[in-house]
C-alpha cells in the first residue's frame, strides 16, 4: 500500500511532462506540415525544389534560370 504514495506523484509528474511536451511542439510549430515529409520519399528532390520555387513566385525562379 505504501507504493501508492510513489507511484501517483511519479504519474503526475510524467503526465505534466508530457502535457509539457506537447505545448512545446505546437508552440515551436512542429505539427505544422505533417504532409511534407511523407511525400519526400516519392520524388526527386529536384522536383520538390521545383515545386518550392514555384509557390514562391515568378521572379524567384527567372532569377535562378540566368544562374544556371
Amino acid at each position: 500500500m505504501s507504493i501508492i504514495y510513489v507511484l501517483i506523484p511519479i504519474a503526475v509528474l510524467l503526465t505534466a511532462i508530457g502535457i509539457y511536451i506537447f505545448f512545446w511542439a505546437v508552440k515551436t510549430e512542429q505539427f505544422d506540415d505533417l504532409e511534407k515529409q511523407g511525400m519526400s520519399i516519392l520524388f526527386d528532390d529536384k522536383t520538390i525544389e521545383k515545386k518550392e520555387n514555384n509557390s514562391k513566385g515568378d521572379s524567384v525562379t527567372s532569377q535562378q534560370e540566368k544562374q544556371e
